[in-house]
């Protein structure tokens, strides 16, 4: 089962991280905008607060927490209860499923990125984004987060398991880009984006559904 207890606590501490460090979140917004492009009909696979899903344009919305539902509600975002393992939808549904942040709490990813295969179109389009674990700001959440009410029980990946995962999982075509070049406290602006992954510590990898 999903830990879903700190996010229902926890969520203005959240959703002000966006605020706190705007600059580090408008790059992973740069980055993933660059992948997303034209949604058309789009899930974002636990949309927490609605930070990513809607100024992406992802109508729909999917998260284990009532309390970030609610958050997303507000923003626009069409909201449905579940989890990534096990979608709430048909097959085929959407053009394009966004997962921001999220690959590293799912309790089982090899299942997660089979569903969302499932609910995609054939030559539907997946986007994930996160924090590479072998990276300059992985290596400091794996090291700090058990200090972290979020991050206590995430389990952190890399670029490379990542990509072997989403292979087998029956996407191909890879696309990648790379943003959050220094630590977030330390940016004075939004860093650049740069396509291909093992600079930055935030990667969103793209890739279309065989």
């Amino acid at each position: 089962m999903p830990v879903t207890d700190p996010f229902e606590e926890h969520t203005d501490r959240y959703d002000e991280w966006f605020q706190e460090y705007e600059h580090a979140y408008r790059s992973e917004l740069a980055a993933l905008e660059r992948l997303v492009g034209d949604p058309g009909r789009g899930v974002e696979i636990g949309v927490g607060t609605g930070r990513f899903a809607a100024p992406l344009g992802i109508e729909v919305g999917v998260d284990p927490s009532t309390e970030m539902l609610e958050r997303a509600a507000e923003r626009g975002i069409e909201v449905v209860g579940g989890v990534a393992e096990a979608l709430p939808f048909r097959s085929g549904l959407f053009d394009t499923a966004l997962v921001v942040t999220t690959i590293c709490f799912v309790d089982d990813i090899a299942e997660t990125l089979r569903e969302a295969r499932r609910v995609l179109a054939p030559g539907g389009r997946l986007v994930v984004g996160y924090v590479d674990r072998e990276s300059p700001l992985g290596e400091r959440y794996e090291a700090k987060k058990a200090d972290n009410p979020f991050y206590r029980d995430a389990t952190f990946v890399s670029t490379a398991e990542l990509l072997e995962a989403m292979e087998s999982a029956g996407f191909d075509e890879f696309e990648s880009a790379q943003t959050v070049f220094r630590m977030p406290e330390e940016m004075t602006e939004p860093d650049r984006v740069e396509s291909g992954r093992g600079e930055g510590s935030f990667v969103g990898l793209a890739a279309t559904a065989r």
